[in-house]
């Protein structure tokens, strides 16, 4: 089962782990797209991994000297970019996401970074074509009901009624955010931090990926 997600010099081990975690969470008519395993210099026993999936990005690091393993996951919609960076061992791929966090994992094999790239473009571009539609039908939707709302006035007055719907969704908009705020402030400014001690050198690639999953977990 696993043959297909080893063609890129991938670590079976860490691989057979991910698959059996994988199969366990997943949703109906979702389907695993690509695994990516670490290859650290040296020593590679407790590889981080990435895996791709048609409706998600997850990350996977091992935890308690490997016996379980820990995970977060990106839906494609609040992913917001993709980004890999070639360095002389192996390249470090990330995603960036609309609430401003940031999860990447370095030391990948560059050929499994490449196609972890291709394959979140595609995703990205299917997404955006996705969201294109639904606020398309969104659109439909909102002058459909202004036409059904107003049959009355429509025709005498039918610039001014094309406003009357907007201000009705602009609360519930507005309303949502207000409340998420001080926590996504909290969150961003405690990933900044973060980001400084691992740009500074006082934390190594690992320690900043496990803690940022350790922030990222509690959303």
């Amino acid at each position: 089962m696993i043959d297909k997600f080893l063609n890129d010099q991938q670590d079976p081990k860490a691989v057979e782990k991910v698959y059996t975690r994988l199969v366990d969470l997943l949703t109906t008519g979702e389907e695993i797209i690509y695994i990516a395993t670490q290859k650290k210099p040296l020593v590679n026993i407790l590889p981080d991994c990435v895996a791709l999936t048609n409706k998600r990005v997850l990350f996977f690091t091992p935890a308690n000297l490997g016996l379980s393993i820990k995970f977060i996951d990106f839906v494609w919609k609040d992913i917001v970019d993709v980004l890999i960076k070639e360095e002389i061992i192996g390249a470090i791929f990330t995603v960036r996401t609309t609430n401003g966090g940031e999860m990447g994992v370095d030391y990948l094999p560059k050929v499994q970074a490449r196609k972890l790239y291709q394959y979140a473009q595609q995703r990205k571009e299917d997404e955006r074509e996705a969201r294109r539609l639904r606020d398309l039908e969104e659109k439909r939707a909102e002058s459909g009901s202004i036409n059904f709302g107003e049959h009355g006035n429509a025709q005498s007055q039918p610039a001014a009624q094309a406003p009357t719907p907007e201000p009705q969704p602009a609360p519930m908009i507005a309303a949502s955010p207000v409340q998420e705020v001080p926590k996504q402030d909290e969150l961003t400014e405690k990933l900044k931090k973060l980001r400084t001690l691992f740009e500074n050198g006082l934390i190594s690639q690992e320690e900043y990926n496990a803690k940022k999953l350790e922030l990222l977990s509690d959303l």
